[in-house]
């Protein structure tokens, strides 16, 4: 869940994947060190750009997000957006939430669509892109309607354009907990990240071990029991970002010349997402030398194993912030006015798609009802992911406290599913119309 000041993808638009052969991404044999950061900094900038100065350079700190080291360099001789570099160092052991890999993989398929920004480079701990002025949204941004109505074009522009996979990609679990197995441990989708979370949960204490079988349990009965796998709406699996927060939309520039672009009118609010560590899609051939990383994108199979009900409903749980402040969540007619947007995005760049100028009723009630019925998960999943960045992250944040909060997000959501009366005041503002 990090966040950064205004990258975005340098174009618009959808580039179709049988145009991209190739993207060569240079990779640097060094590391950044939080303890010496302009330094390290300075020197990966200079790899990647031997005839800048060290003079000239500067750096800018941001500090929204809460896994990563965001930093924005600046060449004072160059433009201060169109020419600067986002440098993003990964937490310390994250690698057991992320898979960085795959990460680089989703950046250069996003990157071909005109849906993220070029990445340059890649470094020991941490990627190297441009960085493209915007305005980072904030909690109480996303309740304006020219922004969440950009949100839902933009989001249905995602679900509807990319490519997906529907197959399974093997990967090694060696080392996991063999109890935490409940779902085919090949299945690289939303499903399968939940399940490995849930088996690099600490468990040395009995506390601790106690914790992990009780969410064992519930990802069992999520994935087994609560038909929540596989409620795609007719339309598979989509490319989700998992990780809608305030922080990861870019409130772009308006450019009144372009017309009409997403549905939206001339003038109008446009955004665009940022930082793809949780989207996920199936991995790839990669083949790194010690200068170049080269990452196919025609000829190899994408997906992104995510019901499109988790995705909406995960950035309606953002809308109350790390605060959790339940009163900004969406009410049901606003939810269904995002959702009648996102469905006309969807249709408009879904891939053979068709105009939809009009979305049908029963089609519009039926994500409604998908969502509703997702509500709980995200509660579900960023408790567990909270609960091991308690173990590992360095940065100042009350991981635990927070994994409590959401979790009683998901208990709360669960009571009601199972029939029990809605409670709390999470569920109370989801109902209200």
């Amino acid at each position: 869940m990090a966040t950064v000041h205004g990258s975005s993808a340098s174009g618009s638009g959808s580039t179709n994947s049988q145009q991209v052969a190739q993207q060569k991404i240079k990779f640097i044999p060094l590391s950044y060190n939080p303890h010496n950061s302009q330094s390290s900094a300075t020197h990966l900038i200079l790899t990647l750009f031997p005839d800048w100065e060290v003079k000239d350079l500067g750096f800018v700190r941001f500090t929204d997000g809460i896994t990563n080291t965001l930093l924005k360099c600046v060449n004072s001789t160059k433009d201060q957006d169109k020419d600067a570099v986002l440098l993003r160092a990964y937490g310390r052991d994250t690698s057991i939430l992320i898979d960085r890999e795959r990460e680089c993989t989703s950046h250069a398929l996003l990157s071909s669509y005109g849906l993220a920004p070029a990445l340059l480079a890649r470094f020991n701990n941490g990627l190297l892109y441009r960085y493209v002025a915007g305005d980072v949204c904030t909690v109480n941004d996303l309740s304006e309607r020219a922004i969440y109505l950009a949100v839902a074009n933009r989001l249905g522009e995602w679900h509807g354009v990319l490519p997906v996979d529907h197959g399974h990609q093997p990967r090694d679990d060696s080392l996991l907990d063999p109890l935490a197995a409940p779902i085919p441990i090949t299945e690289n989708n939303l499903w399968g990240v939940m399940q490995r979370w849930v088996g690099a949960l600490p468990n040395g204490i009995p506390a601790q071990a106690a914790r992990k079988q009780e969410l064992l349990g519930e990802l069992r009965f999520l994935s087994e029991e609560s038909g929540l796998k596989g409620m795609d709406g007719g339309v598979g699996l989509i490319f989700g970002h998992c990780d809608l927060l305030n922080g990861n939309v870019i409130i772009l520039p308006e450019r009144k010349e372009e017309g009409e672009r997403n549905g939206a009118v001339a003038g109008s609010k446009s955004v665009h997402f940022i930082d793809y560590e949780y989207v996920l899609p199936t991995l790839p051939r990669l083949i790194r030398s010690t200068w170049v990383l080269t990452v196919g994108v025609m000829g190899y199979r994408y997906g992104t194993p995510c019901e499109r009900a988790f995705d909406i409903a995960n950035h309606f749980s953002e809308w109350g912030g790390f605060e959790c402040d339940y009163n900004l969540l969406p009410t049901r007619s606003v939810r269904r006015e995002f959702i009648r947007a996102y469905l006309k995005s969807f249709h408009a760049h879904n891939r053979g798609g068709r105009s939809c100028a009009k979305v049908p009723e029963e089609e519009e009630e039926a994500l409604m009802g998908e969502v509703d019925s997702f509500r709980g998960l995200p509660g579900f999943y960023w408790g567990i992911w909270a609960l091991i960045q308690e173990t590992i992250s360095q940065i100042d944040f009350d991981y635990a406290a927070y994994a409590e909060v959401r979790l009683r997000e998901y208990f709360a959501w669960k009571k009601a599913f199972l029939g029990g009366e809605k409670g709390g005041l999470r569920e109370t503002r989801w109902a209200e119309e």
